[in-house]
């Protein structure tokens, strides 16, 4: 394989890190409502995949565009995840269902959260449900917690798209207006 071969297929695995990690942060701006910014990085998305799609065709003589071309659609699949994970200040409504809320709810709140507490009835007897809205980098740390005290604990996370809690009521009336939408 010569240098100039090589060359091309680190570029061809780099721009489409580039390009799929874009597209999954995209996808989770969609998501999120974000239809601006979700905009901008799709432009920017297409525009780096139709450049890299392109010499790919171009060059079927070297089939090792080919495997570069989907070893870095697997990279940047991942990558995207990666960053979506460390850089996402996504929040998560997390719903536990305990024999033991009290007590975990206690704990939970001993260690910053803010826990909203239901009493039920489950089919073997009384049961709490507590909601807590954590930031997704301290989901894992709350659903240990909750494991320790009650290993029998039900556990469900979902994300938030939106909630009274994350945004004024006047920045949302001011996005709606923006982009036209009516309430």
């Amino acid at each position: 394989m010569s240098v100039e071969v090589a060359l091309t297929c680190a570029a061809i695995v780099v721009a489409r890190v580039l390009d799929v990690s874009l597209g999954t942060i995209r996808t989770v701006y969609i998501v999120r409502g974000r239809p601006f910014v979700a905009s901008l990085l799709g432009f920017v998305e297409v525009l780096i995949w139709i450049v890299v799609a392109s010499s790919v065709i171009r060059n079927l003589e070297q089939p090792i565009y080919m495997v570069s071309y989907a070893m870095g659609f697997g990279l940047g699949t991942y990558v995207g995840m990666a960053l979506d994970a460390r850089l996402g200040d996504a929040k998560q409504v997390v719903r536990i269902f305990s024999r033991r809320g009290a007590e975990l709810a206690s704990d939970l709140r001993k260690a910053g959260h803010v826990v909203t507490e239901f009493e039920g009835r489950g089919m073997e007897g009384p049961i709490s449900s507590l909601f807590l809205e954590v930031s997704r980098r301290h989901v894992r740390s709350v659903l240990e917690l909750a494991e320790h005290v009650d290993p029998r604990c039900f556990t469900v996370v979902d994300d938030i798209r939106e909630s009274s809690g994350t945004r004024s009521r006047a920045a949302t009336l001011s996005r709606r207006r923006r982009f036209g939408l009516r309430k």
